[in-house]
């Protein structure tokens, strides 16, 4: 890994990867797993129509285009929900 990748790393959360799971109540979701900038990798579950958003705004059609985005993309995904 060069040096600018692993600056980037320490400056802003990625997402470094994504799985569709049942949720409680029978409906897909989306589980993302997050790297922080310290290392730590944690997960964030998205309902379907946030997680389909995210996929929109990332300009994707598979959950492995979102490998290597911005956190800050969820939340753009989010928005795009509520206007």
């Amino acid at each position: 890994m060069s040096g600018g990748a692993v600056a980037s790393l320490t400056t802003t959360a990625v997402i470094v990867g994504a799985d569709l799971a049942a949720g409680h109540d029978g409906q897909a979701e989306m589980v993302l797993r997050i790297r922080y900038p310290n290392g730590a990798v944690g997960d964030v579950v998205l309902d379907a129509e946030i997680g389909f958003a995210l996929m929109r705004h990332c300009d994707i059609e598979s959950l492995d285009g979102l490998a290597g985005q911005s956190w800050r993309k969820i939340l753009e995904g989010v928005r795009s929900c509520t206007t």
